[in-house]
């Protein structure tokens, strides 16, 4: 199946969301945060999340193929695209959940997979984004919780290009072999090793 074009998504998004009676506009945000399978079902999980698209931003191809990202030379990363009703979830509770399924220690990759296309960052949308962006980065810091640098970066949303259809709802659609591909990557063992009892977010 062909990946759903950028101006569908875009169409969407400036639809307003009816919610018994009262139209509410969605709002976006962009998380990278290592392989894209494993950042969907945090986020489907979270009351107020209407969609996570999996796909890559940060890069100077258009409309990239999987094949070509994970090769490297397209400068994407691979990124998860939350649409979102901010009048039930806030952007600060969509951050809290991002930070707590990621490494921000990890410089070279995520977990099991290395290479800048795994890179983590936030990709913000606009300066409130960004200003909040860096209230949760400080707050990282403050916890100490390595003797290295963070390395998640924030950085200007410029392009968001969908990975191909068998990407969507991996999680749903392979639960075997995407329950073996996080186990044996040991992202839960890492994300337990860092964030406790917090691993995996729950902002409520």
């Amino acid at each position: 199946m062909k990946r759903p074009s950028v101006w569908i998504i875009s169409l969407l998004l400036c639809l307003p969301l009816t919610v018994a009676g009262e139209a509410r506009e969605l709002a976006r945000a962009t998380f990278a945060g290592g392989c894209f399978w494993c950042m969907e079902p945090p986020y489907d999980r979270l009351d107020g999340v209407v969609e996570t698209i999996s796909g890559f931003s940060g890069g100077h191809v258009a409309n990239p193929s999987y094949e070509a990202v994970v090769r490297g030379g397209t400068g994407h990363l691979e990124v998860v695209q939350v649409i979102y009703d901010p009048a039930v979830v806030s952007y600060e509770a969509l951050l809290y959940v991002y930070w707590r399924n990621i490494d921000p220690f990890q410089a070279e990759g995520q977990f099991c997979d290395w290479g800048p296309m795994y890179r983590s960052a936030i990709f913000v949308h606009d300066e409130e984004q960004r200003r909040l962006a860096r209230v949760s980065l400080e707050q990282v810091k403050a916890r100490n919780l390595s003797d290295r640098p963070i390395a998640t970066r924030i950085l200007d949303f410029e392009a968001f290009y969908p990975a191909e259809e068998y990407h969507q709802g991996y999680y749903r659609k392979n639960p075997i072999r995407y329950r073996y591909y996080r186990w044996n990557c040991g992202r839960d063992q890492r994300l337990e090793d860092l964030w406790g009892p917090e691993a995996g977010g729950s902002p409520g």
